[in-house]
C-alpha cells in the first residue's frame, strides 16, 4: 500500500513593486528595496493572507535579497511567524549585468538564452543552475511535515518552482514557461493521495486593500 502523502498548502508570493521596476536597472542579485507603493502592496498581501489562513500556523521562507526580505517582514507581522531567509530562494544571478541597466544588458549580452543551459554572461547562472540550487529546498519542503508554507521570492525562481510542482524536468522550460507577475500570489495544494493542484496562479487581487 502506498504511504499517504502529507497534505500541503504552499503559497508563493512574488515580491511587489521594487526600485528596479521603475529605474530601468537589472533586478537579479542587485539588492534593491521595495518602493513605498511596494510596501503598501506587501501590507495588503499580508492582510489578505491572514484573512485567507484564518489563524492557521504556517512556515515562512524568503529570499535573502532585500526586496523579498522587506516583503516577508511585512507579511510576517500579519501571520505571526518569523521569516526564514534562504539563499536558495534568491533570483537568478546575471553575472556581469548585476548593477547595470536593462539597456546595458541588451547591448552587451554575450549569449542569447534559448535553453535552460544557456548563460547570458559567462559568470551568470543558467536556469538549470538555479534549478539545481532551488531543488534541495523544494524536495526538503515536500518531504517535511510542514502543512502550510508561504514562500516569498522572485519571478524567475518561482517559475522554476512552479515547474517542479508539476513534476516537470528542467528541459520542460525550453518549450514553455510558468511566469507570474510582480505581487502575484499562487496557491498550490497537495492532496493526501499526492496529487498536486494549482488552485490559482499569480493572483494580483491580494495587493488590493481588503474590504
Amino acid at each position: 500500500m502506498d504511504t499517504p502523502a502529507t497534505p500541503k498548502t504552499i503559497i508563493t508570493v512574488q515580491h511587489p513593486e521594487s526600485e528596479h521596476h521603475l529605474n530601468g536597472m537589472v533586478g537579479s542579485w542587485g539588492d534593491w528595496a521595495l518602493t513605498e507603493r511596494g510596501r503598501e502592496q506587501a501590507e495588503n498581501i499580508g492582510l489578505n493572507l491572514a484573512r485567507e489562513l484564518k489563524g492557521r500556523r504556517c512556515a515562512l521562507y524568503v529570499s535573502t535579497l532585500r526586496r523579498a526580505r522587506q516583503t516577508a517582514e511585512i507579511i510576517s507581522g500579519h501571520l505571526d511567524v518569523m521569516p526564514v531567509a534562504m539563499d536558495r530562494l534568491r533570483e537568478r544571478n546575471l553575472g556581469a549585468a548585476v548593477g547595470q541597466s536593462v539597456a546595458w544588458l541588451r547591448e552587451n549580452i554575450e549569449q542569447p538564452e534559448r535553453t535552460v543551459e544557456d548563460r547570458c554572461f559567462s559568470d551568470a547562472e543558467s536556469r538549470r543552475d538555479v534549478w539545481d540550487r532551488l531543488y534541495p529546498f523544494f524536495d526538503e519542503l515536500l518531504s517535511s511535515d510542514v502543512e502550510t508554507a508561504v514562500i516569498v521570492s522572485h519571478g524567475d525562481t518561482l517559475a522554476l518552482f512552479n515547474a517542479m510542482w508539476l513534476r516537470q524536468d528542467p528541459e520542460f522550460l525550453n518549450g514553455c514557461d510558468l511566469f507570474g507577475l510582480s505581487g502575484g500570489v499562487t496557491f498550490l495544494h497537495q492532496t493526501v493521495e499526492g496529487r498536486r493542484v494549482i488552485r490559482c496562479m499569480s493572483d494580483l487581487s491580494f495587493m488590493q486593500a481588503p474590504e
